[in-house]
């Protein structure tokens, strides 16, 4: 299997797109994350569920989750108001590492190498040319472990 087989459609958003929106894309298709592109459509970060959550919850919390248990469920309720006026970017840790991306004609075990190595949920297949780099889908860790116990 090769990677531009194991590809699939995924969602992504821009950097300068509304972080409420994709929380909401998240949430809605129970993603680990989305793929980030810039504005020329090339594959920029990942942006984890996780690190939505992390903006969402106060920073004093942050520091210390013993905290957590006085915030009243009043206010725990309005936690997504946090991300209001964010964009993606704004959402993305200072040290967000470009996305791993996959030549397309990479078995599965590089793609699994590279995911392992970055300890990403999901890898990008993209071709490079002089134009820059299209991309080609998306290989997740669930649907590479499909495939990989498919044809075990």
């Amino acid at each position: 299997m090769r990677a531009r087989d194991l590809a699939i459609a995924y969602e992504s958003v821009a950097v300068d797109s509304q972080a409420l929106d994709a929380a909401r894309l998240m949430a809605e298709h129970k993603l680990p994350g989305l793929l980030v592109l810039d504005a020329n459509g090339e594959p920029k970060a990942i942006l984890p569920a996780s690190q939505l959550v992390k903006v969402l919850v106060p920073a004093y919390v942050v520091e210390d989750p013993t905290l957590a248990a006085v915030v009243d469920e009043k206010h725990a309720d309005k936690l997504c108001e946090a991300l209001a006026g964010r964009t993606v970017a704004d959402c993305l840790s200072s040290t967000a590492a470009r996305p791993p991306i996959a030549a397309p004609d990479d078995t599965a075990l590089e793609v699994a190498a590279l995911m392992a190595q970055v300890r990403s949920p999901l890898v990008a297949v993209a071709e490079k040319d002089k134009a820059g780099t299209h991309l080609l889908g998306v290989i997740t860790a669930s649907h590479l472990l499909h495939e990989l116990l498919g044809a075990s």
